[in-house]
């Protein structure tokens, strides 16, 4: 989602977010450390060391939440929840339905940690944030990083062992990622902030031509990558679960919605339906952060009712044999 901005530690409201063709430009991560299980990296992987702060809108954060759930990493990685609505200062912690405020650094908003982890931080304030107790700073900011710690390096620390990133299939997933990121991920937010007719038709019609394409590969296997669920399935599913919600109709992302797609549909069914997905998914938090925070869109901040859309009807991707 869209997020604030700093310039040298400082906050500043002002918010350009494309370039002069109208094209929605790319946000970028700053705080790129890692945790390791062995603690070579200056980060090990303990119990009650690292704090994530999320919001249940966002669909980055979404991820490292699922992938939190799966791996049974509730009682190793504490959490804070934003507030659903993104305001003047960005996230902020408070005692909204579903929210929370911040229990570790005790602060009202989410600059205020970038901030302390750099006092002349410039950049985007977003979330997921790593945070690390014991040496007081940001460990990472960028999600897809952090779902690969929660499942390679925290393993040992899990109470559920799934793996998500098996040896004989981390290339088909690392090269699934980047096949889905651009197009998919974040070509819902090209096609929602561009500014030019040009740049939203260029946006759109690369996002529907690869959900064809993944609607043709999921009539085929139950997963992205095969027969088994891995780090890739998270990564779109929290895209499709907020597509027709929210951009179909906010983002003018609107050829089709998912449950025009019998297999992306059935699929995003099937995901959801898991305890540990479930646990995770608030499309109130989703619908009032995005239609109430991003003005520049939907300047009343009206919310849509609907759509109404059933995500625990039955699938039917139990057709595929040896499903894991």
């Amino acid at each position: 989602m869209a997020s604030g901005l700093m310039i040298q530690g400082k906050w500043t409201t002002e918010r350009k977010d494309q370039d002069q063709s109208g094209k929605f430009k790319e946000r970028t991560t700053t705080f790129r450390d890692r945790v390791t299980a062995d603690g070579s990296s200056g980060f090990k992987a303990e119990t009650g060391r690292y704090h994530l702060y999320v919001s249940l809108g966002c669909p980055w954060a979404h991820r490292a939440l699922i992938m939190r759930e799966l791996k049974g990493l509730q009682d190793v990685i504490s959490v804070s929840i934003a507030d659903p609505i993104l305001g003047d200062k960005g996230w902020s912690f408070s005692e909204a339905p579903s929210a929370m405020l911040d229990s570790v650094n005790h602060v009202q908003y989410l600059q205020e940690i970038y901030a302390k982890a750099n006092p002349k931080f410039t950049g985007r304030v977003t979330v997921p944030v790593l945070w690390d107790r014991q040496t007081q700073t940001i460990v990472n900011n960028e999600s897809r990083e952090i779902i690969r710690m929660f499942d390679v390096e925290f393993a040992e620390l899990a109470t559920q062992k799934i793996d998500l990133y098996p040896h004989n299939l981390r290339q088909k997933i690392d090269q699934t990622i980047d096949a889905i990121y651009m197009p998919i991920n974040a070509g819902v937010y090209r096609a929602g902030f561009a500014t030019s007719q040009a740049a939203y038709e260029e946006a759109v019609t690369e996002l529907f031509e690869h959900l064809d394409r993944w609607e043709i590969v999921l009539n085929k296997q139950r997963y992205l990558c095969g027969k088994q669920l891995t780090e890739v399935d998270i990564c779109l599913f929290t895209t499709l679960y907020r597509f027709d919600s929210v951009y179909y109709g906010h983002f003018k992302c609107n050829l089709r919605r998912i449950i025009d797609y019998p297999n992306l549909w059935n699929y995003v069914k099937d995901l959801y339906q898991r305890p540990e997905f479930k646990a995770t998914c608030n499309l109130d938090h989703i619908k009032r952060g995005y239609y109430m925070s991003m003005t520049e869109i939907n300047p009343n901040r009206i919310v849509p009712k609907g759509p109404i859309l059933d995500f625990d009807e039955r699938h039917d991707r139990d057709r595929f044999a040896h499903a894991g």
